[in-house]
C-alpha cells in the first residue's frame, strides 16, 4: 500500500505535521470509522484540507466547512485550442468582464433556476424564520453564477494530446453556503442561527451532529441543497463561457470536494466527510486542478484494494505548501497594500508568462510557487486512480489581487 498509518490515520504523500495533528484530533471525537489524509493535505480549520473522516450516524458541519459543495467542473469543447490562441487576450477580457468574481459579488443579471422551487428551502423557515429564509434565498438568487475569490477560478485549457479546448471552473455555494455553515455551527453551540459566533480556532475539535437528531437532519438537508446550488452555479458559469467563445461541449466532468456523502464501506453505513478531497469510486470521474502554472487532469477511480482502503477518496488539487500571508504578505486594508510576501508580482508574472498563460486577476498567494506539483500528489495515489486527460492552462481568470477572502476553506 502507498499510504502510511500514524495513530490510526491513513496518510498518502508526505505527512504535514499540522494537518496530521488535526486529523488525529478528528479521529478522537465522535463515532469515527476511519480518518484519512490525501496527498495534497495541509492545515485547515478543525478538519484539515485533504482530510476525510467517515462517521457512523454523525455529520460534521465544521468538517464540510464554510464553502459547502465547493468543487470543479470541466467540459471539453468542439473547438481547437490552436484556433483560439490568436484571440486568447480578448477572450479572457470578455470572461473577466462578464463573469462576476470576488467576495459578495452579485450577478449582473438575475438567473432563474428550478432550484429555487426546491422543498428543502423550507429548512430555513424552521431554523431562521420567514425573514431569514427570504434573505438567504434572495442572496442565493443574486449570487448564482458568480465565482467568488480565493483560489476560485475560470480557466481555459488545451489538451496537448488532441489540441482540444477545455473549460474548467472551481467554486462552491458562495455566501449562501457560508451563512448556512455559520448558522448550523451556531445552532450546534446553542446560539441563534444568525447569532454572532466567537470564531473558530484552527485546531479545535470537530463540531458533530447526530443525523437522527432534528438539527443534524436539518443540516444534512441544507447541506445537500447548498451542494445542488453549487452544481447549478458551476453549470451557469460554464454555459456562459461556452456562449462567450461560441462553443459547444461534448464531454463533462463535475464533482464536489467539500461535502458529506452517505456511503457503505466494509459493509457499514457511514457518512464520509471530505474536505478538499474528491470522491473516486471505481469508474467515477473527477476533475482535479493544479496551479495556474501546472497541469490539471481528468481522472477515473480504479477498482483496486487500495481504493477500497482510501474509502474511495483522492486529492482535490495540488495542495498548498505556503500560506496566503507567507506568499503575498500582510495586507493593510486601509492602504490596500501588502508587505513582507515571499513571492513578488514580477516572479509570478514571469512564471505564468514562461508557462504560456493569459492571466486576469489573482495575487501572488495563488502563484505556482505556493502549490505542490500536481504530478507529485497524483503519483501518491497511482494505485487508486487512472489519469484519462492531461490539460494545460492557457487562460486563467480569478478575483482581483486586492480581494479579501473570508472563506476559510
Amino acid at each position: 500500500m502507498a499510504f502510511q498509518i500514524i495513530e490510526g490515520v491513513r496518510i498518502w504523500g508526505d505527512p504535514d505535521a499540522g494537518a496530521v495533528s488535526q486529523a488525529i484530533t478528528c479521529s478522537q471525537h465522535g463515532n469515527v470509522v476511519q480518518t484519512l489524509l490525501m496527498a495534497d493535505h495541509h492545515k485547515g480549520y478543525s478538519q484539515p484540507i485533504g482530510g476525510v473522516v467517515a462517521y457512523s450516524g454523525q455529520i460534521s458541519p465544521s468538517g464540510v466547512g464554510y464553502d459547502i459543495g465547493c468543487g470543479n467542473k470541466a467540459v471539453r469543447t468542439n473547438l481547437l485550442a490552436s484556433d483560439v490562441m490568436p484571440h486568447i487576450g480578448s477572450i479572457m477580457d470578455r470572461i473577466a468582464s462578464t463573469i462576476a468574481f470576488g467576495v459578495g459579488r452579485g450577478n449582473r443579471y438575475m438567473v432563474d433556476h428550478e432550484l429555487f422551487d426546491d422543498p428543502d428551502w423550507n429548512v430555513y423557515m424552521q431554523v431562521a424564520g420567514q425573514k431569514g429564509h427570504n434573505d438567504l434565498k434572495q442572496l442565493a438568487r443574486q449570487q448564482l453564477g458568480t465565482v467568488g475569490s480565493g483560489n476560485h477560478y475560470v480557466d481555459l485549457f488545451v489538451e496537448p494530446a488532441t489540441d482540444r479546448l477545455w473549460i474548467g471552473n472551481h467554486f462552491g455555494s458562495r455566501g449562501f453556503g457560508h451563512k448556512t455553515a455559520s448558522g448550523f455551527l451556531n445552532l450546534a453551540a446553542g446560539r441563534e442561527f444568525f447569532g454572532k459566533a466567537p470564531g473558530e480556532h484552527m485546531d479545535q475539535p470537530p463540531v458533530l451532529l447526530n443525523l437522527d437528531d432534528e438539527v443534524g437532519e436539518l443540516y444534512y438537508r441544507a447541506m445537500k441543497l447548498a451542494g445542488r446550488y453549487a452544481y447549478a452555479g458551476r453549470d451557469v458559469v460554464i454555459d456562459e463561457v461556452l456562449r462567450l467563445i461560441g462553443a459547444e461541449a461534448d464531454f463533462a466532468v463535475h464533482n464536489h470536494h467539500n461535502f458529506a456523502w452517505k456511503e457503505k464501506h466494509a459493509g457499514q453505513d457511514t457518512i464520509v466527510v471530505r474536505k478538499g478531497a474528491t470522491p473516486s469510486a471505481p469508474g467515477q470521474l473527477g476533475f482535479i486542478g493544479g496551479s495556474m502554472g501546472d497541469i490539471s487532469v481528468i481522472v477515473r477511480g480504479k477498482d483496486s484494494v487500495e481504493n477500497v482502503e482510501s474509502f474511495y477518496s483522492t486529492v482535490h488539487g495540488a495542495g498548498r505548501v505556503m500560506s496566503r500571508t507567507q506568499a503575498a504578505g500582510k495586507m493593510n486594508w486601509k492602504t490596500r497594500t501588502r508587505s513582507g510576501g515571499a513571492i513578488t508580482r514580477e516572479q509570478m508574472r514571469q512564471a505564468i508568462t514562461d508557462y504560456g498563460v493569459e492571466l486576469r486577476g489573482a495575487d501572488t498567494d495563488e502563484s505556482p510557487f505556493v502549490y505542490r506539483k500536481l504530478q507529485t500528489v497524483l503519483d501518491a495515489h497511482r494505485e487508486t486512480l487512472d489519469v484519462l486527460h492531461v490539460l494545460r492552462p492557457i487562460g486563467v481568470c480569478m478575483a482581483g489581487a486586492d480581494e479579501f477572502d473570508p472563506y476559510k476553506d
